[in-house]
Formats: C-alpha cells, sequence, structure tokens
C-alpha cells in the first residue's frame, strides 16, 4: 500500500488499483495520475462562464477537462466525468494529449481571440502534473493559465502550480462542516486553507452554489462573506473585500432531483447579505 498525498483524502492504495478520486493509481510502487494528459472535453469558451468576471473580461479561452474527482457533490453538472459510473470508463476511451499539443491547438487558437488554458469541467488537481507541464509551457508561448477548482489539494500540490497559474475560480460550496462532509464529502477547512495560500500569489474568484436546504441561510452567507472579506495577502495586506463572489442558482440534477431550482429572490437575498462585506458580487443563473 502506498499512500497518495495529493489531497486531505491521503488514500492507502494497493498496487494495481485507484484512489478515491479514479484517476490516481499505484503502479510499480509508485502513485500516479492515470489522468494525465487524458482528454474528454475541449471547448473555447467565454472567460465568463469559467466563472472569471475580473480576468480578462470579454475574451475567450480554450477549456480543457479530464476525468475524476476527489469530491462527491450529488448536483454535480459535470458528472459524466466526475465521479458517476459513467465517468470511470474514460481511463480506456479518452484521448491522450501531450501538454507541447495542448498548448500548440491553444497558439493556433489565438486568431479566434483566445487568450490561454483553462483546466476544469472536472477536478484539475487530482491530475495536477498535467496542469504544471502544461501551464509551464503555455507561458513560455505568452498565454494565460486558469484553473477552475474544488480547492481540496494539500499546501504543497498549490505551491507547485501557483508559479504557473493566472487565475483561479474556487468553488467555496458552503460554510458548515456538516454539509462539506456529509453532503459534499469533503472538508472546509481544507478549502479554506486552499483559498487562503492562492489569494497570496494569484487572482482568485470564488463561486458559491445555493442549494435549497442545504447551503441556502442568509447568516451562512454572512459568515462566508466576512471570512473571505478578511484574506490578506503574502505581506499582510487586506484583500478580500476585493475578491469576487459568485453566488449561483442550483437546478435539480444527477443525484439530486428531490427539490426545486433555487428561488431567484433569494439569490438575490444571499448576494445583498454578501455585498455588506464585500464589494464584487455576482449572481448566476437567473
Amino acid at each position: 500500500m502506498v499512500r497518495c498525498e495529493v489531497c486531505f483524502r491521503h488514500c492507502e492504495i494497493a498496487e494495481g488499483r485507484k484512489g478515491f478520486c479514479g484517476a490516481r493509481i499505484c503502479r510499480g510502487g509508485e502513485i500516479r495520475p492515470e489522468n494525465y494528459g487524458k482528454l474528454t472535453s475541449l471547448a473555447l469558451d467565454p472567460i465568463e462562464k469559467k466563472p472569471l468576471r475580473r480576468f480578462r473580461p470579454g475574451s475567450l479561452i480554450l477549456s480543457a477537462g479530464s476525468y475524476g474527482c476527489n469530491l462527491r457533490c450529488p448536483f454535480c453538472q459535470n458528472h459524466e466525468i466526475s465521479w458517476s459510473a459513467a465517468a470511470m470508463t474514460w481511463a480506456e476511451r479518452a484521448e491522450t494529449v501531450a501538454p507541447e499539443e495542448l498548448v500548440r491547438t491553444a497558439v493556433r487558437l489565438k486568431a479566434r481571440g483566445n487568450i490561454g488554458i483553462a483546466f476544469t469541467y472536472n477536478e484539475p488537481l487530482i491530475g495536477w502534473e498535467f496542469v504544471r507541464d502544461t501551464a509551464r509551457l503555455a507561458h513560455e508561448e505568452g498565454l494565460a493559465c486558469v484553473m477552475v477548482t474544488n480547492g481540496t489539494a494539500e499546501p504543497w500540490v498549490l505551491d507547485a502550480l501557483l508559479p504557473h497559474i493566472d487565475a483561479m475560480n474556487i468553488d467555496l460550496k458552503g460554510f458548515t462542516n456538516a454539509w462539506y462532509s456529509r453532503t459534499l464529502g469533503g472538508s472546509l477547512e481544507a478549502v479554506k486553507a486552499f483559498i487562503a495560500r492562492a489569494v497570496q500569489g494569484c487572482h482568485v474568484e470564488l463561486t458559491t452554489l445555493i442549494v435549497p436546504g442545504g447551503n441556502d441561510g442568509e447568516e451562512e452567507i454572512r459568515a462566508l462573506s466576512a471570512w473571505v472579506a478578511g484574506l490578506r495577502d503574502g505581506d499582510g495586506n487586506p484583500v478580500g473585500p476585493e475578491i469576487p463572489l459568485h453566488i449561483t442558482r442550483f437546478f435539480p440534477q444527477f443525484l439530486m432531483r428531490d427539490r426545486p431550482p433555487t428561488d431567484v429572490g433569494l439569490v438575490y437575498r444571499l448576494a445583498d447579505a454578501a455585498r455588506e462585506r464585500l464589494r464584487y458580487v455576482y449572481t448566476g443563473n437567473c
């Protein structure tokens, strides 16, 4: 058994077996990213779709996804490539693309307005080596690099990536330990530590999906926004009030079809509550 150190789970993985994320495997006594370069999704998207509203607004970015995830959100909109039964079949089906090839594609798309590469759709941190290798080459070509993540990797992984990442959208999926652990299979403290470190190294925006009956209380949003407002950069200067927060409407899907879409009025009220502490609060899916 070999221990994987990439995220808070610290999976003990036997030879030839995969970890919880479905993407890291033990081979030859080492933990390796089985999903390295295996792309399931590739699209030229508006940067606002990530969502990033205050990083190169109005531009397009080549968005690439692989497979696997270390959380278990029952409402996942990308469940076909994240953690469903179908997602676990991509190891054999996904096209393998070398970092050099993906960067060449991104460079060719500059003519259509592409500014770089976004690592998104599934959880990119579980295949962080491909992100690092590709982003390093992309920067050499003058391309921007963006990551959309759940923020549940260990600090050493983030430190390895930060020199090569220009912007992140990090999911802060709620602000109670119960919601994170029982519903999402995650760790709120791991995400908070990740965000606090990330804001010291690149542009960061946050997204909170509001699920009815789950994380939709005004006091929870006030606690969340107060914590964000208190974040500081590496020199100790306050940066939290300037961090954009996207408050997004839930729609029933995947394993969570037992509740209605979030009331639009509630999304707006929660956004107003967050604006008591944060300057840039945006509503999504409304």
